[in-house]
């Protein structure tokens, strides 16, 4: 299928799905609306409310204070996590004494750690990148971890035969091989680096993406509610076509899938 096939169906499915939800919000179907507009709104309303923010420029300082909290809970987590899964991996010793304490840690519960954030960081940003921190970097690390364990010994053992020495091998061999991996969670972490900010703005900022809905949700604004997750969302697949762009940069030497395939 082509790119442009590909992108058609995607924003068909957007559309059909706005559409049954216009349908369902505003038409009485068997003498009844399925989707009460004091409960769900609709997309008219949520995109006025959208419309209304960027036309006001209220949104550009809550958007901005939310990219800034999210990219550095996203660099910071994932250079973390790349370095201590790479650090673990190529000392098993150390990663089989701090095994159980790294589960321990990553079973947590990350909303549990919101509070504890704000009181050690105050309501700034630090509070929001640091429980970012702790969504991104777990997800990097088994990654990365995974990764150089996953390289081959063939590949390993014949590079050693040529006389390559461990910085060598860390360089072309093990690097590359974490490289792939790191990057397949990148996409992931993206994700959960907003939902980082936006969960910590929501449980106490003043302004910011996740302030916008927790003001709205508190007078009972759906629609406003809607509005934020909709920017939000797309604010997200901004980020993730960013880090698409950089994955190709770095990892043009990887073969396209079905490569070569008659």
């Amino acid at each position: 299928m082509s790119r442009l096939g590909l992108l058609a169906l995607q924003l068909l499915v957007a559309v059909v799905a706005l559409a049954l939800w216009q349908f369902l919000a505003t038409v009485a179907v068997l003498g009844e609306v399925w989707l009460p507009p004091f409960f769900f709104s609709n997309p008219v309303d949520v995109g006025t409310q959208v419309v209304a923010w960027f036309a006001s420029g209220v949104i550009w300082k809550h958007l901005l204070i939310t990219l800034w909290e999210s990219i550095l809970a996203f660099v910071i987590g994932s250079a973390m996590g790349a370095a201590v899964g790479f650090w673990f991996a190529r000392q098993p010793r150390v990663a089989a004494v701090f095994d159980p304490y790294v589960k321990m840690v990553n079973a947590l519960p990350r909303v549990v750690l919101a509070p504890i954030f704000t009181l050690w960081l105050g309501l700034g940003i630090w509070s929001k990148v640091a429980l970012g921190v702790t969504l991104v970097f777990f997800i990097v690390f088994f990654n990365v971890y995974q990764g150089v364990k996953e390289v081959s010994t063939t590949v390993r053992d014949n590079a050693r035969m040529l006389g390559m020495s461990e910085r060598q091998l860390t360089r072309h061999v093990y690097f590359p091989s974490a490289l792939s991996w790191m990057f397949s969670s990148l996409h992931t972490s993206v994700g959960f680096a907003v939902v980082g900010a936006v969960v910590g703005e929501y449980l106490g900022s003043a302004a910011g993406l996740g302030y916008l809905i927790q003001q709205a949700e508190g007078v009972f604004d759906v629609a406003g509610v809607f509005a934020g997750m909709f920017v939000l969302s797309a604010f997200v697949i901004l980020i993730d076509v960013g880090v698409t762009l950089v994955e190709r940069r770095l990892l043009v030497w990887r073969p396209v899938a079905g490569e070569g395939r008659g």
